[in-house]
């Protein structure tokens, strides 16, 4: 049975959509099955980030409505074997609930190793959509007061999850040596463990506005990163990444 990750924030603009997009194509570059999904209605842009960008015909509201397939709805990578897309509808229908959703993700249970799932920002109905049934969530920080204190209040609705930990995105050691601050003081904040540290990259809109996924370009920088929360995941002892 595949392992369902949600990829959430309290605060848009932390970054998760391209966490979602790093950690699965790495899981995919692992040899495993992977299927990201992307729930941000109306504000799809995770096939950017996997350099997808308008191929998706069908999204997961048809598959968990029944209206198409998994197989026939999911697009695979072009580049990178096992990676699969499932993109979000531009408008939530009235009939998409939680127990459509959880029998949309059974069935990725069934034919995919990983399932990556691209929540939207706020706490909203979209959010709830996308954490109610992972088996981990990742909640994607930045060093930012504001997004923390979000952070802080996403992880006060996650009660029912057996597993959340906290990606701190877009660090700049500059800002934190002269706020003083550490990433033990974001753990605190926000009270969760720490999976991973992911350092401001350009090439991570380079990449997306190449229309390729960031781990094509190398293991350097944030996609060395999400290399790092990909193997974390699976159950290996990988230092944090130091960021100089």
């Amino acid at each position: 049975m595949g392992t369902v990750v949600s990829v959430t924030s309290g605060k848009g603009g932390t970054g998760k959509t391209s966490i979602a997009g790093g950690v699965g194509s790495a899981l995919a570059q692992m040899g495993l099955r992977v299927l990201c999904i992307d729930m941000d209605i109306g504000l799809r842009n995770l096939d950017i980030t996997l350099g997808l960008n308008d191929r998706a015909l069908m999204d997961f509201s048809d598959v968990a409505l029944g209206r198409c397939a998994l197989d026939r709805a999911a697009v695979a990578h072009p580049d990178l074997a096992g990676l699969s897309l499932l993109s979000a509808p531009m408008t939530l229908s009235p009939g998409l609930t939680e127990e459509k959703v959880d029998g949309l993700l059974r069935a990725a249970r069934e034919s995919y190793d990983y399932i990556l799932v691209d929540s939207p920002a706020g706490l909203g109905t979209g959010f709830r959509l996308a954490v109610e049934w992972a088996d981990r969530v990742l909640v994607v920080a930045t060093n930012d007061a504001s997004s923390l204190r979000d952070a802080q209040r996403t992880v006060g609705e996650l009660e029912r999850c057996p597993q959340v930990h906290l990606v701190m995105n877009r660090i700049q050691p500059k800002l934190l040596r002269k706020l003083r601050a550490t990433i033990d003081d974001a753990m605190n904040t926000a009270g969760l463990p720490l999976i991973g540290v992911v350092p401001e990259d350009v090439r991570v809109m380079l990449y997306a506005n190449l229309g390729k996924p960031l781990l094509t370009g190398g293991r350097r920088g944030a996609a060395q990163a999400c290399w790092n929360i990909a193997r974390r995941l699976r159950g290996e002892q990988v230092p944090i990444m130091h960021i100089r």
